[in-house]
This record gives C-alpha cells, sequence and structure tokens, in this order.
C-alpha cells in the first residue's frame, strides 16, 4: 500500500548541525483539483505541458506591440534609460469576450490585460475543478501572487504634462505650440476615466475573479516580488489547513512584458547579455523574462477524496524564511533558503532524499544559481549509494524566460504535471552543466531531455518547487503524486495528450466516401479519436495517415486520394505514415516477433512509457528491479550524457549481457501490454536467440517476472562465458555460399550461429578464427560486419554455460505454451511438457538460430502478418528478405532515433487497414476527450488580447508603422517676419501641421485606431482644466514670454502672410469644428436619452411583475439592482468594483469628439 494514506516510517530530516530527526506531518495534505495556465506557446494547461515535454524553446525577439526595439534598446548595459535586452518570452494572443466577463467593452483600454486573462483563466481552472454548482460560494476564496500593473505607469504618464510643459518652453517654443505637442504626447496615453483606478490596481487581479463568479471567501493578491507566487500558495494552503475555504484558487499572474521591467532588470543587472537563458549551465550569464498566468484549485485531500474530484498531484508542505540582514537587499541568501527548505520537509514528513525532481527558482544567473545550489546541496546531502546522483534539477525559465510574479506557479505546474504523468522534464540550453551541480557530491543532475519518471512503490514520486524574490523572501514547496488509496472515492485527473503524431483513419465504399477530414479548427488528437470511432475494417476501402498537425493530415489525404482516384484497387504505403488497401480483409493469422541482443538502445521504451500508462506500470514494476545496486531503468533510461565520453560509456553499459537481456525483455514485455489492450493477439510466435525467452512468456510459459530474473542469470553466465575470447561475424552471403566456405576447416574454431536470411549469415568463433573468416571473405568479394558482442554466441564455446542454467532453470516455474511457440534450433513448434522446455531453454545457448527456417515455417502455417515486438526493426527487414514478393506485411511496433508515436501508429495504421480488428479507445482511455468546445455562451463580441495593454497607442498594433524621421532645421526667417530667438538649449524637432483636419502619421491614434469612446484632441477645450486659459488666437499668445516675438508672421515662398489674414481663417475653422461637435454632442444625447426612456420602462413593465430587474450595462448583467433616478446602481463595490465600472450611468455627458488643433505657426 503506497498511496497518500498508507502508512510509512517516519522519515528524518537533516538539521544544520547533522544530527537527524524523526518526523511525523504535519501539513493538512491539500490537494490540486484543477489547473489553468495562458503562458508562451499555449492557451492551457495541456499545451503548456506539451511546451515543457517537447523541449520548445519559446524565447523571441520582442514582437513590435509590445514595444520598439528601436526605442529602447543599446547593446551597452551602461547606456542610460535603456536595456541591452531584446529578446523575451510572451503571451500568445487570445480570443477574449468581454460580455461573457461582464466588463463593459469600452472599459477594455483602461483595464490591465492582467485582469482581463486572470477571468479567462480562472474561467479555466473552475471548469478543470468541475464547476461551482453544488459548492459553498461563500467558502471559495481567491489568493493570486501578483504585483504593480503595466497600466499603472501608463496612466501615471499623463500626469507629466508640466513635466512637458516646462521643457517645450524652456526651448523657446511658443505656448501654443508647446500646448499643441504636450496634446499630442498626451494623446498617446489612455485619459483617465472612472474606470481607470479598479483597471489598473494589483489586488483587482483576484477581485474581478471574486466579483465575477460571486466568490466570499478570502480575496486578495500578494507582491513577494519573484515569489509571489508561492507566497499566495503559502496563504491559501493555511486557509484551507485553518478550515475557513474549503476550495481557494491560487497561482501567479504576470503581464509585465513592457520595457519599464526590462529597464529595471537590465539596470540590476541581470539579463542575459547573449539573449538566452540557460539555467545550471556553464555557460549561464543572466534572465531573459518572461509572462505567464497560471491557477490551481486547492482542496483538502480529504475533501477531494470525499467528492471524488480528480487530483493531479499533492500539496505535502510548503516552507517560508526570510533572509534577515543579508548582504544585499536583492542578493540570494544560501541560508535563508536552506531555512525554508527544511520547513518543507518538516511539514510534509519526510526527507529531501525521496524527492527525485527538484524544479528550481534557477533564473540562470551565475550568483542566483550558485547560491540555489549551496542551499540544496546543504538540506539535500551527498549520495548515499553507488548509483550517482539521485534528483533531476532544472528550470521552466529555460524555455518560458523569468515569469517574475508567476515563476513560482510555472514551476509548481510543470512538476504537478511531471508527478501526474511520471515524466521528468528537460530542461533546455544546457550542453554543460555548471561545475556545481557535476561536483562528485552533488545529490544533483540536469535534466536536459523528457524521460519516464521510474518509480518502485515504496513510496509515491515526489517532487519539489523553490521561488524566491527580492528582500530575501524565500519559499519551497513539496509535492507527491496522487495514488488513489484502495477502497475510497478517489481518481487521478485525466492526462494531457502530449504525442507527437497522432493516427487518422478512413473507410468507405469508394473514394469519395473517403470524406476529407473537417478540421473546423478543432486538434489534430480530436480529428483522430473520432475517426478511430467512425473506421470499419470492414469497409472495402481503407486508408491510414499518420499526421504531425492538421496541416500534415490535409497534404497527406489530398496525396493519397489522387492516388486511390487513379488506382482504387492498388494497395500502396509511403514513408511518411501513409497506408491504404482495398477490397475483402485478408490479414491471414497473426505472428508476434521478438527481437535479441543486439537490438537494444540506449532510450529504447522511453517514449512509449510517457505515451501508455500501460507500458509505465511495466517499467515500474520491473524496470525498478535492482542489480548489483543498481536499478535496470537507470541503465536504459540514464541520466543525460554531455560529452562522447559518456554517451560511449553509456552504450557500453546497456550492450554487457547481463544488462542488455533484462532490458530488451521488460521493453518487449512494455509493448505487449500496450498491444494487448488494443485487442491485438498472436497466432503463433517466435524469438531470435534471446527474443526466444520473451516469446515463450508471450505463449504463456513463464511470467513477466520469472522472465526478466531468467534474462539477467543468462546474461550473466553468458558474460562470465565470454573468459574465453571470443567474436561473431556477420557474413552478406546465403547459406549455401557460406558454407562451402567453411566446408575445407582451415579456419578453426569457427561455426555458423544465425542463419538470417537469403542474404545474411552470422559467424561464431575464436578472435582468431573469426579474423581469418573475415579476410577470406573480403578476397571474395563477400561483404563482412564484425558484431559487438563480447562472447562467440550459439557456438560450442559457450556451451559451458548451459549446466548452471539449468540449474536456474529448476527453480523458475513453467508450464507448457498456449499457442506455438517456433524454436531457433529446428523451425518447429517448442513441446508442451515444461521439463522438455527447459532442456530446449539449456540447449538454446550453443545452438544455432535458423531464423529463416522459423519464418518459412509460419508462413506455411498461414501467417501473413508479422509484427515485431521489441527493439529496433532488425527482424522486420529479414522477413522482407525472407519472403521477398510474397503477400505478407511485417510491422515493427519500434525504431530507434523515432519517437514511440510515430512507429506504433504506423504499426497500428498497417494493421487497421489490412482489416486487423483493433480496439482503438483504448489509446484514449487515460487522457482528456480532446477538443471538447467549453460549455459558454455565444461570444457576442470578441477581441483579441495578449500581454499588452488592449488599445494602446504606442507602439501601433503590431508595429505597422515607425515614427516618422526627424526633420530638417527650418531655414532662416525672409521677408518682414524678424528673425525667432531661442535660449541655448536643445530643441525637439516636429512636422508642421496644416490648418486643415490632417491626416495624422501612422503610428500616432485616430479615432478609427481606438476602440473605446474618443477622448479630446488638441482641438478641443483641452485647457478647460486651466481658468487663467482662453482660446487664443494666433496673434494673441496669451502665455507666450515676454521676450519671445510674436509668432503669426509666417515666411511662405514669394509671400508673406499678416497676422490678420491668418486669425481670420483659425476663427473660422474653430467655429466650424465647434459647431461640429454641437452636433455630435447633440445626437449623442438624443441617443442617450432613448436609452433611457428605454430602460425606465422596461423596469416599469418588470416592476409589475416582482421589482426584479436584469439590465445589461456594457456586459454585465446585474440581477435584482434598485433604481436610483436615471442611474442602475449595482450591489456595492466589492473587489473594488463598482456599479460605474460594471455598467457606467446613462445621464453620463457624451464625449467630446477629437478634432485636431492647428498650429499657430503652420503655412496655409
Amino acid at each position: 500500500m503506497s498511496g497518500p494514506g498508507a502508512p510509512q516510517t517516519p522519515p528524518t530530516v537533516v538539521r544544520p548541525r547533522g544530527e537527524t530527526v524523526p518526523v511525523t506531518p504535519q501539513q493538512v495534505p491539500v490537494a490540486v483539483v484543477g489547473v489553468g495556465a495562458l503562458a508562451p506557446g499555449a492557451t492551457d494547461p495541456a499545451a503548456f505541458w506539451r511546451t515543457v515535454t517537447g523541449g520548445r524553446d519559446l524565447i523571441t525577439e520582442v514582437p513590435p506591440s509590445r514595444w520598439r526595439v528601436e526605442d529602447h534598446y543599446d547593446p551597452d548595459p551602461a547606456a542610460p534609460d535603456k536595456t541591452y535586452a531584446r529578446r523575451g518570452a510572451f503571451l500568445p494572443e487570445v480570443d477574449f469576450d468581454p460580455m461573457a466577463y461582464g466588463v463593459p467593452p469600452a472599459n477594455l483600454s483602461t483595464t490591465d490585460t492582467s485582469q482581463l486573462l486572470a477571468l479567462m483563466v480562472a474561467d479555466q481552472v473552475l471548469a478543470d475543478a468541475g464547476g461551482l454548482s453544488g459548492v459553498d460560494r461563500g467558502r471559495v476564496g481567491v489568493v493570486l501572487g501578483a504585483a504593480a500593473l503595466e497600466l499603472l505607469p501608463h496612466m501615471y504618464g499623463r500626469a507629466q504634462r508640466p513635466v512637458w510643459l516646462k521643457a517645450l518652453r524652456e526651448s523657446g517654443m511658443s505656448e501654443d505650440e508647446a500646448r499643441a505637442v504636450c496634446d499630442r504626447i498626451s494623446a498617446h496615453y489612455v485619459p483617465w476615466r472612472e474606470s481607470s483606478f479598479p483597471g489598473l490596481l494589483g489586488n483587482v487581479v483576484a477581485g474581478r475573479i471574486a466579483n465575477r463568479f460571486d466568490l466570499h471567501g478570502v480575496n486578495h493578491t500578494t507582491d513577494a516580488a519573484c515569489a509571489s507566487s508561492l507566497a499566495a500558495l503559502s496563504t491559501a494552503v493555511g486557509e484551507l489547513a485553518l478550515g475557513r475555504a474549503d476550495l481557494v484558487i491560487s497561482g501567479g499572474v504576470d503581464t509585465g512584458n513592457g520595457v519599464g521591467m526590462f529597464l529595471c532588470f537590465s539596470k540590476t543587472p541581470a539579463l542575459s547579455p547573449s539573449g538566452d537563458c540557460r539555467p545550471f549551465s556553464e555557460a549561464a550569464d543572466g534572465t531573459m523574462l518572461g509572462e505567464a498566468v497560471i491557477m490551481y484549485a486547492l482542496k483538502r485531500l480529504s475533501d477531494a477524496e470525499r467528492d471524488g474530484d480528480p487530483v493531479y498531484a499533492v500539496i505535502r508542505g510548503v516552507g517560508t524564511s526570510s533572509d534577515g540582514r543579508g548582504p544585499a537587499i536583492y542578493a540570494p541568501l544560501p541560508e535563508g533558503q536552506a531555512r525554508a527548505l527544511r520547513r518543507a520537509y518538516e511539514q510534509a514528513g519526510y526527507g529531501p532524499d525521496t524527492v527525485e525532481l527538484v524544479e528550481a527558482h534557477g533564473t540562470g544567473t551565475k550568483a542566483g544559481d550558485a547560491a540555489e545550489l549551496t542551499a540544496l546541496r546543504e538540506v539535500f546531502g551527498t549520495p548515499s549509494g553507488t548509483d550517482g546522483p539521485w534528483c533531476a534539477i532544472g528550470s521552466v525559465k529555460s524555455q518560458i524566460g523569468h515569469t517574475k510574479c508567476a515563476a513560482g506557479a510555472a514551476g509548481l505546474l510543470k512538476a504537478v504535471m511531471a508527478l501526474h504523468h511520471k515524466v521528468l522534464p528537460p530542461t533546455i540550453k544546457v550542453e554543460r552543466p555548471s561545475t556545481a551541480v557535476t561536483a562528485p557530491d552533488s545529490p544533483f543532475y540536469v535534466n536536459t531531455e523528457a524521460r519516464p519518471w521510474v518509480r518502485p512503490d515504496d513510496h509515491p514520486r515526489r517532487a519539489s518547487v523553490s521561488s524566491f524574490g527580492f528582500g530575501g523572501s524565500n519559499f519551497h514547496v513539496t509535492l507527491e503524486e496522487y495514488v488513489p488509496p484502495a477502497g475510497t472515492p478517489g481518481r487521478t485527473a485525466p492526462r494531457h495528450r502530449t504525442a507527437p503524431s497522432e493516427l487518422v483513419l478512413f473507410s468507405g465504399a469508394s473514394p469519395e466516401a473517403l470524406e476529407a477530414p473537417d478540421t473546423g479548427g478543432r486538434p489534430l488528437a480530436a480529428l483522430a479519436r473520432e475517426s478511430h470511432r467512425a473506421f470499419s475494417p470492414a469497409d472495402p476501402l481503407r486508408l491510414a495517415v499518420v499526421a504531425t498537425d492538421t496541416d500534415d493530415l490535409r497534404e497527406k489525404y489530398a496525396q493519397a486520394l489522387a492516388l486511390i482516384r487513379r488506382r482504387p484497387g492498388t494497395a500502396f504505403s509511403t514513408p511518411t505514415g501513409v497506408r491504404y488497401a482495398s477490397g475483402a480483409p485478408a490479414p491471414g493469422r497473426i505472428g508476434f516477433l521478438f527481437p535479441g541482443q543486439g537490438a537494444q538502445y540506449v532510450g529504447m521504451g522511453a517514449d512509449l512509457a510517457m505515451l501508455s500508462p500501460a507500458a509505465q506500470a511495466v517499467w515500474d514494476r520491473l524496470g525498478a528491479t535492482g542489480f548489483d545496486g543498481h536499478p535496470l531503468h537507470r541503465v536504459v533510461f540514464p541520466p543525460p550524457a554531455f560529452t562522447e565520453e559518456e554517451h560511449a560509456a553509456r552504450r557500453a553499459r546497456l550492450a554487457a549481457t547481463e544488462w542488455a537481456q533484462p532490458a530488451l525483455a521488460v521493453h518487449a514485455l512494455a509493448l505487449l501490454e500496450v498491444v494487448r489492450g488494443l485487442g491485438l493477439r498472436p497466432d503463433c510466435v517466435a524469438g531470435h536467440s534471446f527474443g526466444e525467452l520473451v516469446a515463450l512468456h508471450c505463449a504463456g510459459v513463464l511470467d513477466a517476472g520469472a522472465l526478466v530474473g531468467l534474462a539477467r542469470r543468462r546474461g550473466e553466465l553468458m558474460r562470465d562465458a565470454a573468459a574465453t575470447p571470443g567474436a561473431m561475424l556477420a557474413v552478406a552471403a546465403d547459406r549455401e555460399r557460406v558454407t562451402a566456405v567453411l566446408a575445407d576447416g582451415r579456419f578453426g574454431d569457427l561455426w555458423p550461429a544465425n542463419f538470417n536470411s537469403p542474404l545474411q549469415v552470422v559467424l561464431s568463433g575464436t578472435a582468431e578464427a573469426v579474423g581469418r573468416a573475415e579476410r577470406a571473405f573480403a578476397a571474395e568479394g563477400v561483404g563482412t560486419r564484425r558484431l559487438d558482442t563480447s562472447a562467440a554466441f550459439h557456438s560450442p564455446l559457450v556451451a559451458p554455460a548451459g549446466d548452471p542454467l539449468a540449474a536456474y532453470l529448476d527453480t523458475v516455474p513453467l508450464t507448457g505454451p498456449r499457442i506455438d511457440v517456433y524454436g531457433n534450433a529446428d523451425a518447429a513448434p517448442y513441446p508442451s511438457a515444461p521439463d522438455e522446455v527447459r532442456r530446449r531453454i539449456t540447449s538454446h545457448l550453443a545452438s544455432p538460430v535458423l531464423f529463416q527456417d522459423q519464418v518459412e515455417a509460419m508462413y506455411a502455417a498461414g501467417v501473413r502478418t508479422f509484427v515485431e515486438v521489441g527493439a529496433g526493426a532488425s527482424l522486420t527487414g529479414l522477413v522482407g528478405q525472407i519472403l521477398g514478393g510474397r503477400e505478407h506485411a511485417a510491422v515493427p511496433l519500434d525504431r530507434p532515433g523515432r519517437s514511440a508515436t510515430v512507429p506504433l501508429h504506423t504499426a497500428l495504421g498497417e494493421l487497421a487497414v489490412r482489416g486487423v480488428p483493433l480496439d482503438l479507445d483504448h489509446l484514449w482511455a487515460p487522457y482528456a476527450v480532446p477538443g471538447t468546445p467549453a460549455k459558454e455562451r455565444e461570444p457576442r463580441m470578441t477581441v483579441k488580447i495578449s500581454g499588452a495593454n488592449y488599445g494602446q497607442l504606442y507602439p501601433p498594433p503590431a508595429g505597422a508603422a515607425a515614427p516618422p524621421p526627424p526633420e530638417p532645421a527650418p531655414a532662416p526667417p525672409t521677408g518682414h517676419a524678424p528673425a525667432l530667438s531661442y535660449p541655448a538649449v536643445s530643441t525637439p524637432s516636429y512636422a508642421p501641421a496644416p490648418t486643415h483636419a490632417p491626416e495624422p502619421p501612422a503610428y500616432e491614434p485616430t479615432l478609427g485606431h481606438t476602440p473605446e469612446p474618443a477622448y479630446a484632441h488638441a482641438s478641443e477645450p483641452a485647457y478647460a482644466h486651466e481658468p487663467d486659459r482662453a482660446y487664443a488666437h494666433a496673434s494673441e499668445p496669451a502665455h507666450a514670454p515676454e521676450s519671445a516675438p510674436a509668432c503669426d508672421q509666417v515666411t511662405e515662398p514669394g509671400a508673406v502672410a499678416g497676422s490678420g489674414w491668418y486669425g481670420a481663417v483659425e476663427s473660422v475653422q474653430r467655429q466650424t469644428a465647434e459647431a461640429h461637435a454641437a452636433c455630435q454632442r447633440m445626437l449623442t444625447e438624443s441617443h442617450m436619452a432613448f436609452l433611457r426612456m428605454t430602460e425606465n420602462t422596461l423596469a416599469a413593465m418588470l416592476g409589475a411583475h416582482g421589482g426584479v430587474y436584469s439590465g445589461v450595462h456594457g456586459g454585465e448583467e446585474h440581477i435584482g439592482a434598485v433604481h436610483h433616478g436615471s442611474r442602475v446602481q449595482g450591489e456595492g463595490t466589492h473587489g473594488a468594483v463598482g456599479p460605474h465600472e460594471a455598467g457606467g450611468a446613462l445621464d453620463a455627458p457624451a464625449p467630446p469628439v477629437p478634432l485636431p488643433l492647428p498650429r499657430p505657426s503652420s503655412p496655409r
């Protein structure tokens, strides 16, 4: 019994002075029952997990929609007010329906995007947790990590007008010109409105969620800098532990990738000069910024099990600490971090020696990573066994950058997904780990590739996450996988599918019936699943396509259909994974083939174990078996290698007979478990060399545990037999030619070991004899190849291993085979008597392998479909050589160097089109149903939003336009115009504006670009806030400095305009503009009056039916609101969202119409 409720020996925790004391769990276990995510490259947790396991790098150039590199970048870190970084990781655009989330569309530009995206992700996480139906909303809280929002400095920017005006006046610019320039600058900032204040507050990130979903528990954000999200998690766990809440949404929200944050990190300095984040790498030189919105739904584990909630993982301990008086407020302190680690394990009740994955803070800065490793090594100690480091360490920042307030949440989601899917995830960009990681006494290794997380059942898989923030805030969380206790309603959450390919099937009576895939925007997995259910192996035409995405599917389908239409009766297959057959299905009998030693390779079966829980379970049960103190899985799935010497050592270790044979056995057993679940059963079986033992297991002769034990013992005996030097040689010739060469006996101790095909015979013998044969065949022009073996297998040289093997077999329970097993020695089925089976296994060691004869015998018995079950595809190739053009199919389930899903899907496609019945639903059983539409109302309006605030006015959307180039210095005045005199200061260049309403430069805001009610430009009463400012004509510069000359005298080529002429023109233009504005206001006020009348009529009508009114204002519904005059008042200002924010007053004044103000010095 190994679940969370299982009794366990009290663990020990390492104390600062090295003593150990037994501890018991102190924290209430907390279950993660829902997840939601929006991160670079991902719009949901499944996509996030695909990003992680796929090793995707989402750090890119700064998109022009965020900030212009040309404006702010300088490679010199010392350049003032510049950043030396131009890369980061950014959120993708998503469709946001403001009305669905109760946000008036007019308020979008005055609401920080963090608040909007948080609503979407909260919706995700609540849906994943099963929704709020039947939940007491009074005991549901929201605690999120968030800091100052991007909109805050933007809104404060408008308050800098006096600074701009002062600088322009000091530059010698006239008052009207200076104010006009200030107006143009202000036009690049969203104006203050009633909704601005709540829209820029960080705490309203949580408040909007509580408001929208009507949650009445705790509601706040917390700011602990880069540790904010784990600080929020600590509070959330406390709320649950104290019984103040039953469900808490927690996580982190950070969309702060504006240039201001880049400047902050540049001037520390902490950003990577090379533009990449490489945690725990020798090449690490700094971090890169990212952004993310990630949340969890948390419940007490006991409640989750009682309610039957799907559980992703269990939080066992949260450790917190402060650095106290450290060397610097922003410098990491290992002692403080170690304190948080110890406290986490004291809370959890187990020691760090059982933790096999640490998702570190890992920013990629030299000092930060070194300090963190110092703390981790102090607490984790040193490896006690002979198998080296036991704990993988990494950081998701290598893929999505440092997401600041959401950094801990991103790391936690990676750890939760790793535990849930039983996968050790990669950290990328580490070509050589730092020396602090690779030190001989280090318990850690950097995991650079996704690997199966094999774990025996002595305790659940365990992972830990760290997050540290400026100011000395330290947080460490330790989690474990959820194993439902027997006899409880507890259940694990569905897995997220990460397969890099899918199998899509088509069937019908004619080419026209093979309907084209209707993607409809759905993911490939959804199309594949539907096609499996619609496919019929009995249909006359059958097509299978293995595709990597929907575009790949469309292309391959179109090519295949073109071939089918030309020759519908001709079967074909392509190397790209397309299979087609027609007519009545005729798969014939099915035979399984199992490969022998030599087929093994490092990492074999890894992708399959990560894809299939059935395969993973086999490795957990048998791959964790230890031999000589080393678990088998660490030989097959070793920690990553970083040098060619390390790679060679891993290959050599696996090639050793005592490791290769049990490894091949477990890999084949995992594949067998997968195909059995699919309903694929053999009619007979055979193996090549060692593979014959696996064939005997498949036929029911011995169980899986006995097979692995026998494989190990047989390998040890064959290793010992290698004390007599021997070698093996593959000869590219047929049996007759090889036999003729060997007939004269001049080679010495040399025997045929394998008759593999008409084109290959393998010889075994002493090293000297093999060398002589090699030279002899070369002289006759026959190709040869030495095999990488340590002994002369299947020859009299290994016969001494027979007696000890027979003694071992006497201890192994055997039964007669349930189906035919074709033997290597005589190509005939095995006998049924167990003792005779033992004798055949023993003699098999030194007997030649008659594989060609075996395949011929199986074919004669009616086998037409051969399935290779094991490592590689060598036997598939041999079957093709043996049977040639005779009707048959040989399909391998595995190919080295390719993701396991591709050969598996290709094989299943081949079997399906041949008419072999398969239960393909089994492929989908562990996974969430792909492509299920969200149960949402149909969107009434959607807008594209990302990390950038909606409606920002600079830079322009997608960076479509650049600022105009600087104007040349103006020519000296001529004619009667007096020369202008300016103080000796720098004067900015600007383009003169025409007196007619001008076309502003493309980068400037216009009414058409602004998605909200327009705000005043320079021609409206922009100075109404200054009582002493009246509209001044060009000839009356009311605020011009006394020493400044008149600015109404403007020179044009060949003419000089007087002030009276210009003033008259401007007066006419101003009167026209004001009349137009008055007309617009009148129309707007008339429309608003009509809306008020309609609203009051509806209210009166509905009031007669109970006084309940549901008004929709700006997208948010108010139920039970009370009327006061012409306003609709909401339920107060809970969560800082008041009635005006929710809908606004219907009697609000109409916004003024923007019209450009002609500048006094503009020429006509």
